[in-house]
């Protein structure tokens, strides 16, 4: 790392002395009323919002950086009063905040042509279709024009701040590729910051970075080629760059700080069969490990042939305990999106979304978070008809009767939905320019992702039903009926041996794990063969975003020693009340299941004591452990590398664990600025560390 790298780092991410120049909090609905007094539709309002925002927008830049830009306003704005947007909900379904998010763009629209040559595209295609007859295509084209005026004024305002500032190099650069197409991996990266930062500004969030390494190559190719850069400058702007995700990124939408979508992927097996790992991908694995930032979270493309060398890659970044690389085999991935019917000159281009669901840049609207599933719920209303059943074989089939009734009530519910336009995004979604179409409103894959909550609670808890109730007979129906409604109260040697003796999901028991596939089975078999209101499909995952907060505050007592109000494990992991017989019967027990089927996303999330990563040869047994996950069939992975000592020690002293940085889901924060719930969460996960 450079001392000017280091610099920039203590200034961002140390001291946060860029707070300083951070205007104050402002009325979301500052323009909503204005915007309603002028008769605006919701596209026009967009654009509006965007132009607004930008003025509002007091460009600050410093004399030593090549890629500037960072936010001053602090409170983005609404486009629709509230009165408005109730009226909006009573009508449609309202995902998220109505926003168009958890998507990937294709940025390469854009730093392709360049921005002059894309608006003289949309005069073109606006002209085309008034003279076709289509007033509202040729309006549409006008409003992406608008966009991206707005955006150049707002390049040229930072650029003339530069060069007050004496940065005349970053003012040239923005200046050059205001109007004209990226030569060079720093006019490349200067504009995609650029984009990127005005899709946050859009209230366009959860932007994906995607296969990074690969449309950024070229660039990088050609510098190193042409002598411009070394290996070692590129890193220094690739470095800048990832520090440049994180300036504002507190100020971004979303659960807890961290919690922003600054997905990148890297690697991956190309159409031939051949490896798209390349050496700017490497770069990028070697800035994180340098930096040691939550932003931009890596994503890790490996297969059955993919060299040790590049797990271990990977794990000495898990090393230095930012909770990533997650790793995405490729094995299962592209098997689940042929089966869900994606084009095959679209998977080997797939990528994560925000957190850990698959998605394709530049084609995908797919709502990959509509809505979760909890099968702890499903399991808890087949078992509290206990009674009705005279074998385990019936309360199974009742468990997937239920699993069939809640994935219809899911369905349901997630209907007609409304999102606000997206103008800047469209630009970056292929298809909308050419047909005068806003990505709100869909694009080629619109399909919707329903996650699978609590998957060990429910198999432990079925599986101690069989156990105790109908094989060993050592607790009756209803003494188990009895205790589940009263939550355990005076039973606590019960609740020891069902917590800590009973069967588990990951201990690579056969009995046990089978549940597991029979359960995930049902959820793919109830979701598949059905559209949704878009013409998409629906896609069963393993992940758990905050659900698996969210679902159990309110579940009752489950039969696996779970207290009632007691977590779910996040994601796809065993319960946080299982005995380990270690980390290798983990990734038997997991691998067992059918996860091409259920493969919207969700990682096998795993604790390791940071003990483990001491030297050369305990990364390469760990690496060696990953590896094996993902040839045994499983789909994602992804590893914390902590230490409970020091995060009890951050939760009594926070003020001396500032950087600790933890794996909270999808995502990598500040231990210490998560809510407790969040906090409190892995460290019970911490108990059960391999």
């Amino acid at each position: 790392m450079t001392d000017r790298i280091q610099r920039m780092l203590d200034f961002y991410i140390k001291d946060k002395a860029h707070h300083q120049y951070r205007q104050p909090e402002g009325d979301k609905y500052r323009y909503a009323v204005r915007y309603k007094e002028m008769g605006l539709d919701d596209l026009d309002r967009s654009v509006y919002r965007l132009g607004d925002v930008l003025a509002e927008e007091k460009p600050v830049v410093f004399p030593d950086e090549k890629i500037i830009m960072m936010r001053t306003v602090v409170t983005l704005p609404e486009i629709f009063t509230e009165e408005e947007f109730k009226e909006i909900g009573s009508r449609h379904y309202i995902h998220e905040q109505g926003k168009l998010c958890n998507i990937c763009p294709n940025y390469m629209n854009l730093l392709e042509c360049g921005l002059t040559e894309k608006k003289a595209e949309l005069d073109r295609l606006g002209l085309e279709f008034e003279k076709a007859g289509k007033p509202e295509e040729a309006q549409y084209e006008h409003a992406l024009c608008a966009t991206l005026e707005m955006i150049q004024n707002f390049m040229e305002r930072y650029a003339d701040e530069a060069d007050r500032a004496g940065n005349h190099e970053a003012a040239f650069v923005l200046h050059k590729v205001t109007r004209d197409a990226p030569q060079t991996l720093q006019e490349a990266l200067q504009l995609l910051r650029v984009i990127h930062y005005c899709l946050w500004c859009s209230f366009n969030y959860h932007n994906g970075l995607g296969r990074f390494d690969q449309y950024m190559y070229p660039y990088y190719k050609n510098d190193i080629e042409s002598g411009r850069l070394t290996r070692e400058t590129a890193l220094e702007l690739i470095e800048e760059f990832f520090i440049s995700l994180n300036k504002d990124s507190d100020l971004y939408t979303g659960m807890q700080q961290g919690d922003n979508g600054q997905s990148m992927m890297l690697g991956g097996l190309n159409k031939d069969g051949s490896e798209s790992f390349n050496d700017l991908s490497d770069l990028c694995l070697q800035a994180s490990l340098e930096l040691k930032l939550i932003d931009p979270k890596i994503n890790l493309r490996v297969n059955k042939n993919t060299p040790l060398s590049e797990y271990i890659r990977g794990t000495e970044l898990t090393r230095v305990g930012i909770g990533f690389p997650q790793y995405s085999n490729d094995d299962v991935v592209l098997k689940a999106l042929r089966r869900w019917g994606y084009d095959e000159e679209d998977i080997y281009n797939y990528t994560v979304a925000a957190c850990w669901e698959f998605i394709i840049p530049g084609y995908g609207t797919d709502i990959v978070n509509v809505n979760g599933m909890s099968f702890p719920k499903c399991a808890v209303a087949s078992i509290n008809k206990l009674e009705q059943f005279d074998s385990f074989d019936e309360l199974m089939e009742d468990v997937k009767s239920e699993i069939y009734k809640e994935s219809d009530r899911l369905r349901d519910t997630a209907k007609n939905v409304y999102m606000e336009p997206a103008p800047l995004m469209s630009l970056l979604m292929n298809g909308c320019v050419e047909n005068g179409r806003d990505a709100s409103k869909g694009c080629k894959y619109n399909n919707y992702g329903f996650h699978g909550t609590g998957i060990a609670t429910a198999v432990d808890s079925l599986a101690s039903i069989r156990k105790y109730v109908f094989e060993d007979k050592t607790v009756s129906k209803g003494d188990m009926l009895d205790a589940l409604r009263n939550d355990f109260e005076g039973r606590d040697e019960l609740v020891n041996e069902l917590r800590y003796e009973g069967p588990k999901f990951g201990n690579d028991d056969d009995r046990t794990d089978d549940i597991a596939v029979k359960l995930l089975d049902w959820f793919a078999d109830a979701l598949e063969g059905h559209k949704n209101d878009m013409g998409g499909i629906y896609r069963a995952g393993t992940g758990s975003a905050m659900y698996y907060i969210w679902q159990s505050e309110n579940e009752q007592a489950t039969p696996d020693g779970r207290r009632k109000g007691e977590q779910f494990a996040a994601n796809y992991s065993p319960s946080i009340f299982t005995r380990l017989d270690g980390p290798f019967s983990i990734i038997k027990s997991f691998a067992k299941p059918n996860l091409e089927r259920v493969a919207n996303g969700g990682p096998l999330t795993i604790e390791l004591s940071d003990t483990m990563f001491r030297n050369e040869e305990a990364i390469e047994k760990t690496a060696a452990f990953v590896k094996t996950f993902i040839d045994l069939g499983g789909h994602q992975m992804q590893i914390n590398a902590v230490n409970l000592e020091t995060l009890r020690d951050a939760k009594l002293h926070p003020e001396n664990h500032k950087n600790l940085i933890v794996r909270v889901w999808g995502w990598s924060g500040y231990f210490v600025e998560l809510d407790e719930c969040y906090q409190n969460q892995i460290m019970k996960r911490m108990e059960l560390v391999v």
